[in-house]
């Protein structure tokens, strides 16, 4: 045990102590913050104002028209031929016209907007939503003429999911869940990183130290099992200590940079409100120890197929093409399953993914976060949890046997059919 926390210890500080480690690390986070802050600043102070003169000579608007962005303002002008109009686009006073005959039909007529530049499709749509909705209206208050009658026929109904197993009445549930499923899809796909990115980096290190001759060195005073689990171990806390700073530094940059844009007003407010009440709503207080036995499980599951493959290559990345896809396929088959079962959680093939070890890792948690016992079962958590863990175990003793012939043996390529050999054959 003393050799493998010797060995952890290697793996840990020799790449925690790297110049690069500390420039990705807090890097990667702040450089992410600044573009966020950029995009923030440039949305809040952006200079690109469209402003659309209207001649209503119809009163089909009632000098009234409203687009819901800032960017985007009408202003009805009287009086005004639509050639002087037009020599105010040509001044930038104003970026389009539109002009509404007298004798224009509100049923029948459509209505042309001349743009003196382009414009996103984004803005067109929301141009065009104001002035449908406005027309709307309209067309409501010329047939209703009871002011009462007519704010209730524009009223939305409100329409809600609630489930009759949540304890809360259904309070928020339509935000929970949406929150909820950020949340899972975020979980899973930090799970997809880690058993893709680091164990990555395993079978790379295993792969370097043995092209390089040093694994043979190292044998001679340590058993290959031992190695294995601790170069497993050592890069597994790497790679944690990693998404822990990069977790701490992206929450911290997105709840501070947003307050430095943010407007003081009462609907803000209310919103922030409403936001976080729908994030309180989130059973965090099972969602973290979930994560994490999920996410060590799956590392530690993959971490060992890919020490394994590492410990058979002796001719750098020419060797790893046909050992490589079967253990990375699994884990992409999980994050389509995991997009699946963000829709779906309840469906066949997300109780599959979640409980087939290979895929549980990153499909479970887009189920777990949308609720226990609503979306996963805990029997289906339980079984899920066993499968995984005794798969871990199998595979570790499964890689040790191979990494041990693997490690030590220069100068042929291995085939699967050879590494079950490996595996299983007497001591």
């Amino acid at each position: 045990m003393n050799k493998i926390s010797l060995i952890i210890k290697r793996e840990f500080l020799s790449r925690v102590q790297k110049r690069s480690f500390l420039l990705l690390t807090i890097g990667l986070p702040v450089l992410i913050g600044g573009l966020y802050a950029l995009i923030i600043y440039f949305a809040v102070n952006s200079n690109n104002k469209i402003v659309i003169n209207v001649v209503d000579n119809a009163h089909f608007f009632n000098d009234s028209l409203h687009s819901g962005d800032d960017n985007i303002s009408f202003v009805f002008a009287k009086n005004q031929s639509a050639d002087a109009l037009k020599s105010n686009t040509k001044k930038e006073e104003s970026s389009g016209i539109i002009v509404v005959p007298a004798g224009a039909n509100l049923l029948n007529d459509s209505i042309e907007i001349m743009m003196s530049r382009k414009i996103g499709i984004i803005d067109k749509e929301k141009i065009k939503g104001a002035i449908q909705d406005r027309l709307q209206q309209v067309k409501l208050a010329s047939i209703v003429t009871d002011t009462a009658t007519l704010k209730q026929l524009q009223q939305n109904t409100k329409i809600s999911f609630v489930n009759f197993n949540d304890a809360t009445n259904g309070k928020n549930a339509d935000d929970k869940s949406g929150i909820a499923t950020i949340v899972g899809f975020a979980c899973g796909f930090l799970i997809y990183i880690v058993l893709l990115i680091y164990g990555m980096m395993v079978l790379r290190g295993v792969m370097e130290e043995k092209v390089n001759r040093i694994a043979e060195v190292v044998i001679s005073s340590v058993k290959p099992f031992q190695l294995m689990m601790g170069k497993i171990v050592g890069i597994g806390l790497v790679g944690l200590l990693q998404f822990l700073i990069w977790i701490v530094l992206t929450i911290g940059l997105k709840i501070i940079i947003p307050l430095l844009f943010m407007k003081n007003n009462s609907a803000g407010g209310e919103q922030m409100h409403a936001a976080m009440d729908a994030i309180n709503g989130v059973n965090f207080s099972l969602i973290i120890p979930v994560f994490l036995i999920y996410f060590f499980g799956g590392y530690f599951l993959y971490a060992s197929l890919f020490a394994a493959i590492g410990s058979t290559v002796s001719d750098g990345q020419q060797d790893l093409q046909g050992l490589q896809l079967p253990v990375t396929l699994p884990i992409i088959f999980g994050m389509v399953i995991m997009i699946q079962a963000m829709n779906n959680p309840t469906g066949g093939l997300s109780v599959f993914g979640s409980i087939f070890p290979f895929t549980s890792p990153i499909v479970m948690m887009a189920r777990v976060a949308q609720g226990v016992p609503d979306a996963v079962t805990y029997s289906e958590l339980i079984i899920s949890i066993v499968l995984l863990y005794a798969t871990f175990f199998f595979t570790t003793w499964f890689a040790g046997r191979i990494y041990r012939t693997g490690i030590l043996l220069y100068g042929k390529r291995a085939t699967w059919k050879e590494l079950m050999k490996w595996a299983f054959r007497k001591s």
